[in-house]
């Protein structure tokens, strides 16, 4: 195992650089630099302390898994602070005491959650909690309140304020919202879920990924306690489940899924599902699973207006205490369209700007700023469109692609065309995966692999993707 800072850090940007945008990684992990590895614990160095604070609240876990995975279980991290000097007109580091447990104490609050695994409290391992203990997994932000309202979101806003007022009540059991990457799936079913304890806080209401629940299944195959794992599943009163569609593929888990989805319905408790496609667009599902996700209400999110993600903003900025002039709001309101991911992106990556060079937030340093951020968004093209070109470039049906059929020309298109949402994406390599039939992310790797390799090789290859690549440019603009 290596023993140098740098070469440590850089295999951590490796394995991060995968998992996000490369703007978010431009942002917030280029300007990083390791300092020390020492003791089993590796220092790295960064800008400002709202780099600090915004690493700490949003790639903490990404952190964790990354050290772990290059250092093992036992080692930390820690950071240092540089901070601007004005008696010497100047910047220096700090490395904040560790006894303290402010949010300015980088080592303490940061080691004690690098070394502490966090599951989900469970009956079955926790001998004697009640029900209602167990923990919900909700984010206290994700509030009815500070989610904004348009015509992108109303019908499935009113929905699930109808189900967090009345849970297992209604007739939106189960609840099932869908759209695309960053329009506020996570947000309304986490506010759901604490609208429900706020009212009714002896119910046990979950919120759990789809991928959380398909690695404690396997971990309980492992241990031989699925019974365990299902009453605990089926005792509880609201189950609020993110991104459903990771189930697709997944046969064992969804029957287990399948058993507990029954018992709660027949119980009179509330369900509510997210996913990135509609009920009747999922594959790899079985149909009895699918007809149970059409019982209740299906509604989707849509991108939002202008109007709207003005609102957005301006809510994000009340939330976080941030000031922009209303010209900088219009500008980024108007300018980025695609999701409210993007909108929150533009806004902290012009933010973090500001802090690295010291400079006012205005119209002209949001423009300057901002423009590759800008461009790079309006040239993403979607994986479903990257598939349809692919497909009618080779003369390979879509379908196709998706399946677990192995046929040569089929298997080189799907390659193709997860080579090309890698690269003109901002989706995750797990993300890629499931919109290829349910694969998981070290089939994209591979599929990666593969098409840089016979890119080298290939003369006809590389001329078949080069002309791909064109027809895919030609749909950016």
């Amino acid at each position: 195992m290596t023993t140098n800072h740098v070469d440590i850090w850089n295999d951590c940007l490796k394995l991060i650089e995968n998992e996000i945008s490369d703007q978010s990684f431009d942002t917030w992990f280029k300007p990083i630099k390791p300092v020390k590895f020492e003791k089993n614990i590796l220092t790295i160095e960064v800008p400002s302390q709202f780099f600090y604070e915004w690493l700490e609240e949003h790639y903490l876990g990404m952190l964790k898994s990354a050290i772990h995975a290059c250092l093992g279980p036992e080692a930390r991290l820690e950071y240092s602070i540089v901070i601007e000097n004005s008696s010497h007109n100047g910047a220096s580091t700090v490395k904040m005491p560790t006894s303290s447990h402010n949010s300015f104490s980088t080592a303490n609050s940061l080691n004690s959650q690098l070394n502490v695994n966090r599951p989900i409290p469970n009956p079955f391992v926790i001998p004697g909690i009640r029900k209602f203990e167990v923990e919900s997994n909700l984010n206290s932000s994700y509030t009815f309140d500070s989610y904004i309202e348009g015509d992108c979101n109303r019908l499935a806003r009113s929905a699930g304020y109808a189900v967090a007022n009345k849970p297992g009540i209604t007739a939106y059991n189960p609840l099932f919202i869908y759209s695309g990457v960053g329009l506020g799936k996570t947000h309304l079913l986490q506010a759901i879920g604490n609208q429900i304890k706020e009212l009714s806080p002896r119910k046990a209401v979950l919120y759990v990924s789809s991928e959380r629940f398909i690695n404690q299944f396997v971990e309980a195959v492992r241990k031989g306690t699925v019974n365990d794992f299902m009453n605990f599943y089926q005792m509880i009163d609201v189950l609020l489940v993110d991104d459903i569609q990771f189930l697709s593929g997944k046969e064992k888990t969804q029957d287990n899924f399948f058993h507990v989805f029954n018992h709660l319905r027949q119980s009179g408790k509330q369900i509510v599902l997210a996913s990135d496609r509609s009920p009747n667009d999922m594959e790899g599902m079985e149909e009895r699973l699918l007809s149970r996700f059409k019982w209740g209400l299906s509604t989707s999110l849509q991108s939002p207006d202008y109007s709207t993600r003005k609102q957005i903003l301006k809510s994000k900025m009340y939330q976080n205490g941030i000031e922009l002039p209303e010209e900088v709001v219009e500008y980024i309101a108007h300018n980025i369209t695609t999701n409210i991911r993007e909108l929150e992106g533009a806004m902290i990556s012009l933010l973090a700007q500001s802090s690295l060079n010291r400079k006012e937030v205005d119209l002209d340093l949001a423009r300057s700023m901002l423009q590759n951020f800008v461009d790079t968004v309006s040239r993403e093209v979607t994986i479903d469109a990257i598939q349809q070109i692919v497909g009618d470039h080779l003369d390979v049906e879509v379908e196709l692609m998706k399946a677990k059929t192995r046929k040569r020309d089929i298997v080189q298109a799907r390659q193709i065309a997860m080579f090309f949402a890698k690269e003109m994406t901002r989706h995750s390599l797990k993300s890629i995966g499931s919109h290829f039939g349910g694969r998981d992310h070290s089939t994209v790797i591979h599929a990666l692999q593969t098409v840089n390799d016979l890119i080298a090789t290939d003369k006809y290859f590389k001329q078949n993707v080069n002309e791909i690549r064109k027809r895919l440019s030609l749909e950016a603009n």
